[in-house]
């Protein structure tokens, strides 16, 4: 059964990251530059001066973040920023989106327009300090995740409505082209955020739909989580155990209490932890 677990409504919540040292939910509210998290009944909030969309975790004090012009280390107990790298910062049409660390320290993290310009954004993969650019010609970057074993990436331009797959190589760098894992188009739904399971099993929030649905390894559809909230943006594993299923929801140009809420439900399958940023 789902539940609201932070009752915030968020313009553009995105970005779920489960801290496995913390034991802490941490998500974005992209449009009001915005980072939440909880601490039991208290609520917190980081406020920024630009648009910022996705995390990893660095050690237990910092995350690194995804802003609309860099990268950035950001302590949680201080507030102090540190950049690390720029992001498109010439470019003013373009912000951060959706992003994940992935199985061998590096950061995956994707650009779109702010007002989804077509073609404008790209995917690009952060490691040992340096920024290379994977996939350009993206309008609305999402669904960053990754297999168990590390040998293959998802992702999708939502715009597309498919979620593609891409081998990666022993250090974590695609290998060949991409290729289509589910196409979502004859059932006209927006693949959005996404996270893969313990099993190798993907989970993908879908814009519009009011639900996270779960794909075998073979791209069949299994089974979805219901959420009260339209607009699903991102799914998270967390809890001590990983089994609790989170969800960020968008409230832009919704007007119900229920859109923009963070949800979670106990789904009975485990997540796996967040890989951590190696620096």
């Amino acid at each position: 059964m789902t539940r609201v677990f932070d009752d915030r409504r968020c313009t553009l919540g995105e970005g779920p990251l489960w801290h496995p040292e913390r034991q802490q939910m941490f998500w974005f509210d992209i449009l009001n530059r915005q980072l939440l998290s909880r601490e039991g009944d208290t609520p917190l909030v980081w406020q920024f001066d630009e648009y910022v969309s996705a995390a990893g975790w660095v050690n237990r004090s910092e995350l690194m973040i995804a802003s609309q012009s860099k990268l950035f280390l950001f302590n949680l107990d201080t507030g102090a920023s540190e950049k690390l790298c720029d992001l498109e910062a010439d470019n003013p049409v373009t912000r951060s989106n959706d992003g994940r660390a992935d199985p061998k320290g590096g950061f995956w993290i994707g650009t779109m327009g702010i007002n989804a310009e077509k073609g404008a954004g790209a995917i690009y993969r952060f490691q040992h300090g340096q920024l290379h650019k994977l996939f350009g010609d993206i309008t609305i970057s999402n669904a960053i995740c990754f297999a168990p074993d590390g040998k293959t990436a998802y992702f999708a331009d939502t715009e597309t409505q498919v979620i593609q797959k891409v081998a990666l190589d022993d250090a974590g760098w695609p290998t060949g082209s991409p290729e289509s894992f589910v196409d979502l188009s004859a059932e006209d739904l927006n693949p959005d955020g996404a996270v893969v399971d313990a099993d190798g099993c993907l989970w993908n929030a879908q814009w519009g739909a009011s639900r996270v649905a779960r794909y075998a390894l073979d791209g069949r559809f299994v089974d979805a989580v219901s959420l009260p909230g339209k607009q699903a943006t991102c799914p998270a594993f967390g809890g001590s155990d990983l089994t609790s299923l989170f969800s960020t929801t968008a409230a832009d140009g919704l007007s119900g209490d229920e859109e923009g809420r963070t949800y979670v439900a106990e789904v009975g399958v485990k997540g796996q932890n967040e890989h951590r940023v190696v620096l």
